[in-house]
């Protein structure tokens, strides 16, 4: 992608130089428009029209004590921002980052499955899906392990959140009532990369996570592994949640995914996966299931990539339809 870039800032912005002193540094705006159809069967949409407008902006610094500084902020379709992070590399030691919404602790692994496009559950179906997410969800600091104190191919992320919620407070601001979370969190990922040298193209990965909650606590998990050899990827995966905090009298969700995709040459690839989630109420289980086949063909900075999705019991209820979505999407 092309960048649109002003250099020779004295800072960042007012957050950033009230850290410390820091080099000149850079802004950079990347981004992409995508215009969508979507239709679904069994369910009124209405106009199936959609636009996504995303812009990420990137500031880069460095402080005089040789840490280096990034500044991130997405801003995606009609959204003030969508998620938002300032991290520090410290060397030797790793990234620390001070995130808002932007996929860290466990949220990281919520789906891990090889796509053309989408998670199968994230094509406009509006099945509701509940993945795993953790302390990391939405405000938290994460630290990710400096490659240096780890094993070649294993990479760690530790997350913490003092109390999550949900909120994206703004600077001064603070976060609402959190419901059933009355303390902090914690989130552990692994994800490591052709394991011990033994396995090229596999990769394993797993987290935890441990919220203090009234009652019992809100605990998540997560594991799974893909494997890719020439243009062909495929991965399996299962998570879970027990006592998640939502208020909802819910026991748990236990999910299973797995998908398959295939690059036929550098511009056209090909996907299947599916998401299978079991909610547990009050001892009856009911299955929320995805399928999707997907196809997606890049040229240049052009790209458009469709998808044909299968819902069962969409919201965990009893709403059966598939469904079919068409982006193009235009990157600059």
């Amino acid at each position: 992608m092309n960048k649109l870039t002003k250099i020779g800032a004295s800072a960042l912005c007012g957050s950033l130089a009230a850290v410390a002193a820091a080099h000149a540094g850079s802004m950079s705006v990347t981004g992409g428009a995508t215009v969508t159809y979507t239709q679904l069967e069994g369910k009124v949409t209405g106009n199936p029209l959609g636009m996504a407008s995303a812009l990420t902006f990137k500031g880069t610094g460095e402080l005089d004590s040789g840490v280096g500084i990034t500044l991130t902020v997405a801003h995606n379709d009609q959204n003030a921002y969508s998620a938002s992070a300032i991290a520090a590399d410290v060397p030797g030691l790793g990234v620390f980052t001070f995130d808002q919404g932007g996929g860290t602790g466990l949220d990281r692994i919520d789906d891990m499955m090889p796509a053309a496009y989408e998670e199968s559950w994230d094509t406009g179906t509006g099945a509701n899906l509940r993945s795993v997410t953790g302390a990391g969800g939405a405000t938290d600091i994460e630290w990710a392990v400096s490659g240096d104190l780890l094993p070649e191919g294993l990479k760690s992320y530790i997350s913490w959140s003092p109390k999550p919620g949900g909120a994206k407070a703004n600077d001064k601001g603070y976060g609402g009532d959190a419901g059933k979370v009355i303390g902090h969190g914690w989130d552990l990922i692994l994800d490591y990369d052709n394991p011990l040298g033994m396995v090229e193209g596999l990769k394993l990965f797993g987290g935890y996570s441990i919220i203090e909650t009234v009652g019992s606590d809100w605990k998540s998990d997560g594991w799974g592994a893909t494997y890719a050899v020439g243009g062909l990827s495929v991965g399996y995966q299962q998570s879970s949640e027990q006592n998640p905090s939502d208020g909802s009298g819910v026991n748990s969700y236990d999910n299973q995914a797995y998908g398959v995709s295939f690059n036929i040459n550098d511009n056209l690839s090909v996907s299947y996966g599916a998401h299978k989630s079991t909610k547990d109420q009050a001892g009856t289980n009911v299955d929320l299931e995805t399928k999707s086949a997907q196809i997606a063909y890049t040229l240049g900075g052009a790209s458009i990539k469709i998808a044909e999705t299968d819902v069962e019991n969409a919201t965990y209820g009893t709403s059966d339809y598939n469904g079919t979505l068409i982006g193009v999407t235009l990157a600059f």
